[in-house]
């Protein structure tokens, strides 16, 4: 059997140093805030946005929505980006992706200040992730694995790591995490040759590639450390990884569930950015 390398652990300890040090700024009279931009009602978007504001509030962080409708023009759109820019009193800003068609994501991508970025969406904080330095604002999930792995003490060092995704949001800024861990990184996608066969020679696989229970037992062999990215739909309600997890738990080293593994450490890494945001921005 496996050991369950359950992300709540993790992102109570990561919580329990946000709740210190966003009660030291109070002292201060300053209230860490996040501003929360969204456009529309998604379902999705309204059932993470809850969950944010959940978190937010049980460490000492505040949250304030910046609410548009879908059909928002993208000059008005831009008025609302710069509004939580100018806004003194945010901290951080998350914005809810995917965007509507008709919003340029390209444009708006740069337009968040990067000193407000938590999200890490600005090219400039993206940059310094691929230059080596990611004591700024990193991606939240990517970072959220390598705190998991550094938490249930897995060697990374030396370490072969493959990564099944190789989008900017977690593939890519994943592999520098790694490479900054002195690891060896495979990035693998929907293109790997005998992709089973492959991942099965490292140590530590990386599933992201967005398809329920995709990766059954064949992807691995008894000595891999599997970190499941993956959030889909699982029917009646419930949610599950890209890795066939009853299948595969009783033939692996170690393995992160869904729910109940790297979610939760990724939406404390964010809270963290928002502290830093805080402390970036008052400090000066």
């Amino acid at each position: 059997m496996a050991e369950i390398l359950k992300g709540a652990p993790v992102a109570k300890a990561i919580k329990e140093k946000i709740i210190a040090e966003a009660e030291t700024l109070k002292q201060r009279n300053i209230i860490p805030t996040l501003g929360i931009i969204r456009m529309g009602n998604r379902a999705d978007d309204i059932s993470y946005e809850k969950g944010v504001i959940k978190n937010c509030e049980s460490v000492g962080i505040q949250a304030r929505v910046f609410e548009v409708s879908a059909d928002t023009p993208m000059d008005e759109f831009v008025q609302l980006i710069k509004k939580a820019n100018e806004d003194h009193t945010v901290h951080g800003i998350l914005m809810f992706r995917p965007l509507p068609d008709h919003i340029d994501y390209e444009i708006i991508k740069e337009l968040i200040d990067p000193k407000k970025d938590v999200d890490c969406m600005h090219p400039l904080n993206l940059e310094k992730v691929f230059e080596g330095d990611i004591d700024g604002f990193v991606p939240c999930t990517p970072k959220a694995v390598i705190e998991v792995l550094k938490h249930y003490n897995v060697p990374l060092v030396g370490a072969n790591v493959a990564i099944i995704n190789r989008s900017m949001v977690v593939g890519r800024p994943l592999s520098m995490m790694f490479l900054g861990e002195s690891s060896t990184v495979t990035i693998c996608h929907s293109k790997t040759k005998d992709l089973p066969k492959l991942t099965a020679k490292n140590d530590i696989v990386v599933a992201a590639v967005g398809k329920a229970r995709m990766l059954g037992k064949d992807y691995f062999s008894e000595n891999s450390i599997v970190i499941d990215v993956g959030i889909n739909d699982a029917g009646e309600g419930k949610i599950c990884g890209d890795v066939d997890y009853d299948n595969v738990v009783e033939n692996v080293k170690a393995i992160t569930p869904v729910p109940g593994g790297v979610g939760s450490v990724t939406s404390a890494i964010l809270l963290r950015h928002v502290i830093m945001a805080c402390k970036n921005i008052t400090d000066k």
